[in-house]
């Protein structure tokens, strides 16, 4: 058996949605931050990330996690989030993968009933609390970075649907939150094809109208997500289906998005500090959550989130190159 190319692996998913979580066959990426690591690795290493994240290793909505030393003091390891989009600032669901593949595989030190994960993430740092077992990860209390509203009841004139009228928020990346029934569409998975084509087609006038960035690192921006809520959907128990550049629905409830939901709400006036939120995906699993704290972001208004989910891991594994592969950067259909 030859290969150029082995990367090590240990694949989980949270609350049905992927995370490849790489150990091993990855030398430190150049820079002093994650932040810097992340803008290096989208101009250099693109390939790897489509080796991982692509056909034949990967699939449509594949996600992962690339594991590094950090580059701060207080934090356990570094993390890179990478997925079919790019590289990511932070990603809620694939950060519950991590520190659950972390203490399962023991590559830190793990305490019962309760382990404490620091993770050098490119939009800060952000501490896990992973509930143990008899060795096992029960499930992961995730603190997450400032989250924040940016906007809300702003219209942005999409075409073919008109004038769509949306929230955007902030929880580790941007999300345009906006009412399913607003456009005519039934939360039902039988309709996802539509739900989604009108997700990507929102997130294209935004991006072109009244694109985002964060108030104080400028290399996070651009809206990638649009979360559609569900009817009857509060500020107790919210649904939604969630469509994400370049073309694909998150499966588990998404947490930074849960995040920027909370921070919505918060601003609202309709989510209080210290309050249970059920958020549920669009296939029925959930992440509960709630607001701990305010603080600022840039001069914004901001909440401190927490959302509490769990993960699974489904199998480990060494992805290969052979020399002669004809598609050894993967391949998108």
């Amino acid at each position: 058996m030859r290969s150029a190319r082995t990367i090590s692996a240990v694949d989980s998913h949270t609350e049905g949605m992927p995370t490849r979580v790489v150990t091993g066959g990855v030398a430190p990426i150049p820079g002093a931050t994650m932040a810097e690591r992340r803008r290096h690795a989208a101009a250099h290493l693109d390939g790897l990330r489509r080796f991982l994240m692509d056909e034949p290793r990967g699939h449509a909505a594949m996600s992962g996690a690339i594991l590094q030393p950090p580059t701060r003091p207080d934090a356990d390891w570094g993390v890179l989030y990478i997925e079919v989009s790019g590289f990511l600032p932070m990603c809620g669901h694939g950060t519950v993968g991590v520190a659950t593949v972390l203490v399962e595989t023991g590559m830190v030190e793990v305490t019962e009933p309760e382990t404490v994960v620091r993770l050098d993430t490119p939009a800060g740092l952000v501490e896990a609390r992973v509930a143990v077992r008899d060795g096992a990860a029960e499930n992961v209390t995730l603190r997450n970075v400032a989250s924040f509203a940016v906007e809300q009841d702003t219209v942005v004139t999409v075409p073919g649907l008109g004038d769509v009228r949306y929230d955007m928020a902030y929880g580790g990346n941007f999300y345009a939150i906006t009412e399913l029934d607003r456009l005519g569409l039934p939360f039902d998975r039988a309709r996802k094809d539509d739900i989604l084509r009108a997700g990507l087609d929102i997130m294209a006038a935004i991006n072109e109208q009244n694109r985002p960035v964060h108030p104080e690192d400028p290399g996070i921006g651009g809206c990638k997500h649009v979360q559609f809520l569900a009817p009857g959907s509060g500020a107790r128990h919210s649904r939604h289906a969630m469509a994400i550049h370049p073309g694909w629905f998150d499966r588990s409830p998404c947490g930074t998005g849960t995040s920027a939901r909370m921070a919505q709400l918060h601003a609202r006036g309709e989510l209080p500090l210290h309050t249970d939120f059920v958020n549920e995906s669009f296939i029925g699993t959930r992440f509960v959550g709630r607001l701990v704290g305010t603080t600022t972001a840039g001069g914004l208004a901001a909440v401190v989130p927490e959302f509490t989910g769990r993960a699974w891991i489904t199998g480990m594994a060494s992805y290969l190159l052979d020399p002669s592969d004809p598609f050894p950067e993967g391949f998108v259909l």
